[in-house]
């Protein structure tokens, strides 16, 4: 007797990214979201056909991996600075000077996501014109309050009134948890104290770091260190993991 088990199950076929050349629309869609970007998210046995993928990546703005990045640029900048004579090399680049590297320096900018060879030249990367704005700008503590919460993308919603009231800008909920120690559930509502760059023009160049509560409505609209904070100084909160 033949015993039949119905019809063979066989998995739907996933739709292509209509951004990309390497994923499906589901895997871009959870990768835009996660800092471990779309590589991160797939069995190893075909990692090697998503890495890189663009829909992903920390070169991509508002992506998981584009928001921690400029953190990480930001903190470096104010926590563990270049050398003077690396740094100088950095801002040779952004000046748009042809350079070369007799020194042996540029691996240290590459290492760290701040430059890169175009054409087999040093050149610098967005990311390190992250760490030189944060190097260079008025970096000050002030209020914040978030908003909402997204879950599902693991982000924040964040109104900072010192840069510009009733307008958001996004940032990682998990960078958040990690500055302040709150659980997700007590988070959304609240004011904190950040470190921003205010006088910046867009959202995208508005970096918030070293989320700490204490801060109350009243005084969120008031900076409450009028000088930039660099160095030890800088990590008041118990969110080093950034």
């Amino acid at each position: 007797m033949t015993e039949t088990f119905g019809p063979e199950y066989v998995r739907p076929v996933q739709k292509d990214c209509p951004r990309c050349v390497c994923c499906t629309a589901a895997l871009c869609d959870r990768g835009r979201s996660s800092v471990r970007q779309c590589s991160g998210l797939t069995p190893e046995e075909h990692r090697h056909t998503v890495d890189g993928c663009p829909c992903s990546a920390e070169s991509t703005r508002n992506t998981a991996a584009w928001r921690i990045a400029q953190v990480r640029a930001t903190r470096l900048a104010r926590e563990l600075p270049l050398t003077d004579d690396v740094e100088a090399l950095l801002r040779a680049m952004a000046a748009g000077a042809v350079v070369d590297d007799p020194a042996g320096l540029f691996p240290q900018l590459k290492v760290r996501g701040l430059g890169r060879l175009v054409h087999g030249r040093p050149a610098i990367t967005p990311l390190g014109h992250t760490y030189l704005a944060a190097r260079d700008e008025k970096r000050t503590f002030t209020g914040a309050l978030v908003v909402d919460v997204d879950m599902t993308a693991r982000t924040a919603r964040v109104e900072v009134p010192a840069w510009r009231v009733g307008e958001t800008v996004t940032v990682l909920l998990d960078q958040v948890l990690s500055d302040t120690g709150f659980p997700p559930d007590l988070v959304a509502g609240r004011w904190f104290e950040v470190e921003a760059n205010v006088d910046v023009a867009t959202a995208d160049r508005l970096v918030l770091t070293y989320f700490r509560a204490g801060v109350s409505a009243a005084a969120a609209a008031v900076d409450t260190d009028p000088e930039p904070t660099t160095g030890a100084d800088a990590d008041a909160g118990p969110g080093g993991g950034l």
